[in-house]
């Protein structure tokens, strides 16, 4: 068996552990893998094949790496309207509780409501900004 043959043997495992785990750096590994395939064909020597594999497979990782990082991250899942539909839906509230909560209607259910922080508490029209537990956070409109 050639050397290029089990480089591609490499490949086609790792894509296929890929599928099964999720893990997307494997399929920057298998990047590296196809280069040191493609090192066979030109018929370089083995450890020339095992350092194009690793310059390319390890530059993969580290510029996915940092691709990710410069990512911002979105919202938390309960202010986040992709996620939860409920965030951004007008609410009213009739009066607050002196604990600084609210009950109001919203969807035919009883929710139990707070201001958002650092805010004073009014009646009248809110907007849902998040969700917490089974609590809606609300700011005035």
């Amino acid at each position: 068996m050639t050397d290029s043959t089990l480089w591609w043997i490499l490949v086609g495992g790792a894509v296929a552990v890929e599928l099964l785990t999720g893990t997307f750096y494997l399929l920057m590994l298998a990047l590296g893998m196809v280069a040191g395939a493609l090192a066979a064909h030109l018929g370089l020597s083995q450890s020339m094949q095992l350092v194009a594999a690793a310059v390319v497979g390890g530059g993969a990782v580290a510029i996915w790496y940092k691709i990710r990082r410069k990512r911002t991250e979105g919202p938390p899942a309960g202010a986040n309207r992709d996620i939860n539909l409920d965030v951004g839906e007008a609410v009213h509230v009739d009066n607050w509780n002196p604990d600084g909560t609210a009950n109001i209607k919203y969807r035919g259910a009883n929710w139990t409501a707070l201001p958002v922080p650092g805010t004073v508490p009014g009646t009248g029209a809110h907007r849902v900004r998040e969700i917490v537990g089974s609590r809606l956070v609300l700011e005035k409109i």
